[in-house]
């Protein structure tokens, strides 16, 4: 094949032409074909031939007429919704989530199981409820797999995609010590093995949603904190999402020490931050003070309860709130001080309900407690997606490969040939010898 500058072939080079159009036509809106040639750097030749292919294989589509000065209507194109489906998949800390969008990212159907009893990090439950999720959504839509670019899974943990035999997670706090997660899926046959899981940390997933689409737009370096059960981030550092991939760092920022000797950690150290701030040290915390909901149903139901408890002045709830607030804005200024962001991000389902109660103490302390350059230019708010932003995060790890193969299918990895007298056992059997 014939090689341009920098070793790239004609194939790359029209991969990456694909991959131009296709990602400005989805984060700058509907534009003509004229528009498409300055804001890809294309030919107009270049330009016209990418969007012939890319109509012709039915990932664009006309998105209305509009008038030029003084010649003739020009045509606008858009990627469209229906071209292509994902599915994302939070595995939470008290349920388990299963999304199906299309390319658009508008939900089309979605699953969701409760994990019981609450907590449950079982991992044959848990790839359970995701083959089962995936079943529902795919039946609820109508939506076969043939154009279901894949599945994305947030999970908690480290995620190591290296490990030999596909994607392995390190979950500490939940029991998970080198789960094999990508093969333990695969083999519950819920995707034809064509389509690929992609997995990565849920925080890291839950950045990539609020750059790419929430409160994050325009930000070039961002800290987003997932606060939940626990807490957990991401740092991100090129939130552009014109080229289609971010690029995210998950931290375990849940188990910096605050306190030495302190209080235990569901990882088993003493004194990490999540010990002070995760929703379950929390309300662990006012339960220990006289106070607590102890016919609540589930997590979000007793912080809903602390909260009340809070508006009516009463003094426990008061006081826990307040030590929450001080221990996550010092942790905060470790990352301000360490990383210097220009936004930092607070969501998650507890995050986002204990927001707009304790933000603007948090940001006092985070002040407090940073070096003053580094808290003067950083900003300190609440993502905009709601407790849903795990799973469209999730969804955006299958969209990010689409991009970056310029809306074709990653081509599938050489399958080893049968040694010869395997095939000639199947010869003799009739029917193929089953591969190890």
């Amino acid at each position: 094949m014939t090689t341009g500058r920098g070793g790239r072939t004609v194939r790359d080079l029209r991969r990456g032409n694909r991959s131009a159009v296709l990602q400005r036509l989805y984060f700058g809106g509907p534009m003509s074909r004229q528009e498409l040639g300055p804001a890809t750097g294309l030919s107009s030749g270049s330009v016209s031939n990418v969007v012939g292919e890319l109509v012709a294989d039915g990932l664009l589509e006309e998105a209305g007429v509009v008038d030029s000065d003084g010649g003739r209507p020009r045509t606008l194109l858009r990627v469209a919704p229906g071209s292509a489906h994902m599915i994302g998949v939070d595995v939470g800390e008290t349920r388990v989530r299963v999304e199906l969008f299309d390319l658009a990212l508008t939900e089309l159907a979605r699953s969701e199981v409760p994990l019981q009893p609450r907590g449950c990090y079982d991992v044959g439950p848990i790839v359970d409820h995701v083959r089962t999720g995936i079943t529902a959504v795919l039946a609820q839509a109508r939506v076969g797999t043939d154009r279901l670019l894949g599945v994305g899974v947030g999970v908690p943990g480290i995620v190591d995609r290296e490990a030999p035999g596909g994607t392995v997670v390190h979950g500490q706090t939940i029991g998970w010590d080198a789960v094999p997660l990508e093969a333990l899926l695969r083999a519950t046959g819920a995707v034809p093995p064509e389509v690929p899981y992609i997995i990565d940390n849920g925080a890291r997933t839950l950045g990539q949603a609020e750059m790419w689409f929430g409160a994050g737009r325009g930000a070039r370096e961002a800290v987003v904190v997932l606060f939940g059960s626990g807490v957990g981030a991401s740092l991100i550092t090129d939130g552009s999402p014109d080229g289609g991939t971010t690029e995210g760092t998950p931290l375990e920022w849940g188990h910096l020490t605050v306190s030495v000797r302190g209080r235990r950690c569901r990882c088993g150290a003493l004194g990490c931050l999540e010990a002070y701030t995760g929703a379950e040290s929390l309300l662990a915390r006012w339960a220990e003070r006289g106070g607590g909901a102890a016919d609540a149903a589930d997590e979000e139901e007793a912080l809903s309860g602390l909260l009340a408890a809070a508006a009516a002045a009463d003094p426990v709830a008061l006081e826990v709130l307040e030590e929450t607030a001080e221990y996550l804005g010092a942790g905060l200024s470790d990352v301000i001080n360490l990383f210097r962001p220009e936004r930092i991000l607070i969501g998650g389902w507890a995050g986002l309900l204990l927001g707009p109660h304790i933000l603007p103490a948090v940001r006092e302390h985070a002040a407090r407690y940073s070096l003053r350059h580094p808290a003067d230019r950083v900003s300190i708010g609440l993502g905009s997606l709601g407790p849903d932003a795990v799973t469209v995060g999730a969804a955006t790890l299958p969209l990010s490969a689409f991009f970056a193969t310029g809306g074709r299918p990653a081509p599938r990895p050489p399958q080893p040939e049968a040694p010869g007298w395997r095939t000639s056992l199947e010869v003799r059997a009739g029917s193929p010898a089953r591969r190890p």
